[in-house]
């Protein structure tokens, strides 16, 4: 039987781990930066949120934004950085505006999956068959082939 390829453990353990970090800040906020990526050294400061709950919905919603612009955090001109810092707004607005259902607790609703046998159908089936087709109107213009 052939051997599966299987990556190297940092490549695996690297894979699956977000780029994400928290750490805890003054009179119990919690700050989330990123891991340094491309020409940067340092971690980028993405935002301080009031609790553990809503700074991890900031680094769910980043990574959301980062899925769409892949080279986001990479960029280092100054149109780059200055889009960066609009998406992390944006980010952060979206997570405090969303605060109260945060920290209840409460996700947003997802509309309920439907369990789907066979294929779909839609609307009354067409046959090709030319003897289950309409009867044709007859070309003198009345409306029924029988009376004439």
């Amino acid at each position: 039987m052939k051997e599966k390829k299987r990556r190297s453990p940092k490549k695996r353990a690297a894979a699956s781990r977000s780029p994400y970090f928290l750490q805890p800040g003054k009179q119990g906020a919690v700050t989330v930066y990123r891991r340094p990526a491309g020409n940067r050294i340092d971690a980028k400061l993405c935002g301080t949120m009031p609790s553990r709950a809503m700074a991890l919905a900031l680094v769910k919603q980043l990574e959301r934004a980062e899925s769409v612009v892949h080279d986001l955090f990479l960029e280092a001109t100054d149109d780059g950085i200055e889009a960066l810092e609009a998406v992390l707004e944006a980010c952060r607005q979206s997570v405090t505006r969303r605060a109260p259902a945060i920290e209840a607790g409460v996700t947003t609703p997802r509309p309920a999956a439907t369990k789907r046998r066979g294929r779909r159908r839609r609307g009354p089936r067409r046959s090709s068959d030319p003897d289950s087709a309409p009867p044709a109107e007859p070309a003198d213009g009345s409306a029924d082939p029988s009376a004439a």
